[in-house]
């Protein structure tokens, strides 16, 4: 590795640390979450927001840019080749902050080395830290073979429609990473299968029951409003019992994390389920409706459901229960399932309809097959060789039950900048979590290894 230019990019970092986190800081504050569609704003005036300010940083920084009817957008580095391109993308909305939060999710703060807010690590700190690789490459004067393009996401969280229309009115690139995982080089994902569980109307015990704030993470809290003598019912571990009037408000406290990391985490809901069916507070429809949630809930594994099983290169299924709501007089329990190559999600739909009977309708959701790229292909190399150079390790390509903008692509990985064995302190929350932190010597390093990474990359044949 060229050691000068290495010394150049961490004395541009250093020069950069306050406009870094100054531009990162500006994208936190805007509350980027899906919301109805608006004139100009597919997918609601937060995520446009995020993403027009992504494009205002870029230009402040001399790249084009361009606004897809906010959808999608990007910044450009010019390259020689007329027909081929080299691309990153990130995306710029988030999950909804949920609770739990000891400050304002949207005002970044920082804490010794880390730094809280809801988009710090997932996706806008991945994203400023691409920019400012790219803002590198130009301030260089690097004579790019392959023109370079920062795509600028704002729907990964609720659909991905906005990569869908991208690749609808444009050119797929040559070669695409996300900076949306961990590092080193992630070349495969589980496949996902995503649905509901639907109860009849029960007109019972349960006059409402709620908890979740995304589909894709364990939730932390939720509730169900029963009728109930409240003086009758006993405390458990995890709910909390509240008199309202006539009415008992039965409140399950969890650990809240990703769908596709579900180790370590609690599932509030089924701790809500688990008390009202224990407690006979359901009418025998209600009871037959939580038997199938007790299914889904038993465990992240897919146990309860029948449908547990592994293989070699991504390791086990995993499935959690997202959200809970009402719906015309109907409970709805959405689930998120990453699986492995050893099953489908046909295969899934009949499993999960077989074990729960006659009790809950299934809602058969998004179905999107696992996706597995070769770890000794020259791109994947690249990115590999580059981390292992910089970081002194000897890392391997690996897999995980993520899903990210990568399986959308024809050649693409996802690429940092998260690392596996980072430990959060105890002020900090993980990524779909409350206190959502990041390590600030770890984004900037980040930096550097893009920069290396798309120089290495310019080097590829396509």
């Amino acid at each position: 590795m060229d050691q000068q230019l290495v010394a150049r990019i961490d004395a541009f970092v250093e020069e950069n640390r306050s406009a870094i986190l100054e531009d990162l800081a500006a994208l936190v504050a805007i509350n980027s979450v899906e919301t109805a569609p608006a004139p100009g704003a597919p997918f609601g005036p937060g995520p446009k927001a995020a993403l027009e300010k992504t494009l205002e940083i870029a230009g402040r920084m001399g790249f084009a840019t361009r606004n897809c009817e906010n959808y999608i957008g990007w910044a450009e580095l010019p390259g020689a080749d007329a027909e081929k391109y080299l691309a990153a993308i990130c995306h710029v909305d988030v999950v909804p902050a949920g609770n739990g939060w000891d400050a304002d999710p949207f005002t970044m703060r920082v804490n010794g080395n880390w730094l809280l807010g809801r988009g710090v690590a997932d996706d806008k700190g991945p994203m400023v830290a691409l920019l400012y690789a790219m803002k590198f490459l130009q301030q260089e004067g690097a004579a790019l073979r392959y023109p370079i393009r920062a795509l600028v996401g704002d729907n990964e969280e609720t659909g991905m429609r906005d990569v869908d229309y991208y690749l609808e009115h444009y050119p797929a690139p040559a070669f695409c990473f996300t900076p949306d995982a961990e590092f080193p080089v992630c070349n495969g994902e589980k496949g996902q299968y995503g649905g509901a569980l639907v109860s009849p109307v029960c007109a019972g015990r349960v006059v409402d029951i709620e908890g979740g704030v995304a589909n894709n993470a364990v939730p932390d809290r939720a509730s169900a409003l029963v009728k109930a003598d409240f003086a009758a019912l006993k405390e458990a571990p995890g709910i909390t019992l509240e008199a309202e009037g006539e009415l008992v408000r039965v409140r399950g406290w969890g650990k809240a994390g990703h769908a596709a990391m579900p180790e370590g985490t609690v599932n509030a809901i089924g701790l809500v389920v688990n008390y009202l069916a224990a407690n006979g507070l359901c009418n025998e429809e209600e009871r037959a409706y939580f038997a199938a949630l007790q299914k889904l809930h038993a465990s992240t594994a897919g146990e309860g459901l029948g449908i547990a099983c592994a293989d070699g290169p991504f390791g086990p299924l995993t499935i959690i229960g997202g959200r809970i709501f009402m719906r015309e007089g109907r409970m709805v329990q959405t689930f998120d399932c990453r699986y492995p190559t050893v099953t489908s999600g046909e295969a899934l739909e009949a499993a999960i309809r077989n074990a729960v009977c006659s009790g809950a309708v299934l809602e058969s959701g998004r179905s999107n097959a696992p996706f597995y790229i070769e770890a000794d292909s020259p791109a994947i190399r690249a990115c590999i060789d580059t981390y292992n150079a910089v970081t002194g390790e000897n890392a391997a390509p690996f897999t995980m039950g993520g899903g990210t903008y990568a399986r959308h692509f024809p050649y693409a990985v996802s690429f940092g900048p998260e690392h596996a064995d980072m430990k959060l302190p105890p002020f900090g929350g993980p990524m779909h979590g409350a206190n959502e932190a990041a390590p600030l010597d770890k984004l900037l390093e980040a930096v550097k290894i893009y920069a290396l990474a798309l120089l290495e990359l310019e080097k590829v044949d396509f």
